[in-house]
């Protein structure tokens, strides 16, 4: 992609998060906050270890109840920022409807590129497969959502040939895709790169825009209202594309919310991407 210096600021702009959302400051706060308090009354088991980086760790709250469904919650941040425990507020609703949440780290940008990035979170995944019996929840019902980056991580999970790492090619029962990037080519060409480095070959490789979807499960694409141009292009383009290969996908704009505001809203009572993987799960939330 070859690109005018005004096509690269209008490209720029569409992918400056924290310059769209001013007030990103305030919800990083809320993040960690309403994060540490569900820590401290949740039944956590954190900072399991699926490799030997200090980061390749999984959190994770479980239910009352034997043997519940899993969803593995993969964080943002422009594959450069955050770790897991920003964001375990996610797991609070779904944790009183019983499921279990996990929430996975990995190393970021620029310490390790896009490659070792998506390896780590799919050794992760299998990680928690293979354990799934010794840490209390179902491994035949594992589902993924992840937000921004994580969302573009999540994709990618829904894009592995699980057999050919000797685990069921269906290990991923259903994906939830939150303001996700799934083309890697803008941000190569943009401002991001200058952190990440992504060659043409790393794009091809990574973006779940040009990958087969491996198993025909439910997925939920899901945008807000306030978010760029460029983040409902992604959107609609990889609901389209899933929908062509005969997944049943949903594609779910969410009035008045932007970038930062969408994963915050996990946490209010009857929301609607918690009713989505809720729905992909069997459980009953909200009245739905």
């Amino acid at each position: 992609m070859s690109l005018s210096e005004t096509e690269r600021a209008a490209l720029d702009a569409n992918y400056n998060l924290r310059a769209a959302v001013p007030e990103h400051l305030e919800y990083f706060a809320r993040y960690e906050a309403s994060s540490a308090a569900f820590r401290a009354r949740a039944r956590a088991r954190l900072d399991l270890a699926y490799g030997d980086s200090p980061r390749e760790t999984v959190d994770l709250f479980l239910p009352e109840g034997r043997r519940p469904p899993l969803l593995v919650f993969i964080h943002g941040g422009y594959w450069q920022r955050f770790d897991p425990k920003a964001f375990s507020f996610v797991a609070e609703r779904l944790v009183e409807v019983g499921a279990a949440v996990a929430l996975i780290g990995y190393d970021l940008a620029p310490a390790v590129d896009m490659d070792r990035i998506v390896a780590e979170i799919r050794k992760g995944l299998a990680w928690l497969y293979r354990h799934a019996e010794a840490q209390g929840f179902d491994p035949a019902r594992m589902f993924v959502a992840g937000h921004s980056a994580g969302g573009h991580l999540s994709a990618m999970a829904l894009a592995t040939d699980w057999a050919a790492a000797g685990l069921p090619a269906d290990l991923i029962k259903g994906v939830c895709a939150i303001s996700g990037v799934f083309d890697l080519e803008p941000i190569r060409c943009c401002y991001l790169n200058e952190v990440l480095q992504l060659t043409p070959d790393q794009v091809r490789r990574n973006s779940p825009l040009g990958l087969a979807p491996r198993t025909l499960c439910p997925v939920t694409v899901t945008v807000g209202e306030r978010e760029t141009g460029a983040f409902h292009e992604q959107s609609q383009a990889y609901a389209q594309m899933l929908d062509h290969a005969g997944l049943a996908c949903e594609l779910l704009v969410q009035p008045g919310l932007d970038h930062f505001a969408i994963i915050m809203a996990m946490a209010e009572p009857d929301n609607p991407t918690v009713r989505a993987i809720c729905r992909q799960m069997g459980l009953q939330v909200g009245g739905a």
